[in-house]
């Protein structure tokens, strides 16, 4: 799959043209062969956080977000604190499952957001 990506600056052009497209260039990075699963290449190759496999299928919010902080905490490549790279991280992935996210899991991805910052506010106090 990285071999779509043969440097880092290939990468980023694409996650930047991607972020700021419109549906036009959406069109054209399919026509390239490319641009229908980069936010799984992302989720896959980020050098954000190494996440704990199945992360986001937990069936408890507290799980999620704990998983979550521990990746963070572990990282060495993050550039902001613990908290906001985990809820980032939850935010990407909510924020890319969009409508396939039935409610009930949308519901406790939502609620791991809540727990994330509880369990930041009882480590800082």
């Amino acid at each position: 799959m990285l071999a779509s990506f043969p440097d880092a600056r290939t990468l980023l052009s694409t996650l930047a043209m991607h972020a700021n497209a419109g549906s036009g260039a959406q069109a054209r990075a399919r026509k390239r062969g490319g641009g229908r699963l980069w936010s799984a290449h992302v989720t896959a190759t980020s050098n954000a956080l190494d996440l704990e496999d199945g992360v986001f299928k937990k069936s408890s919010a507290r799980a999620i977000a704990e998983s979550l902080l521990r990746s963070a905490e572990r990282s060495r490549r993050r550039k902001g604190s613990s908290l906001r790279s985990a809820m980032s991280m939850l935010a990407f992935y909510i924020n890319r499952a969009g409508r396939n996210l039935p409610a009930e899991r949308l519901r406790i991805l939502e609620k791991a957001k809540e727990e994330l910052r509880a369990l930041c506010r009882s480590a800082a106090g």
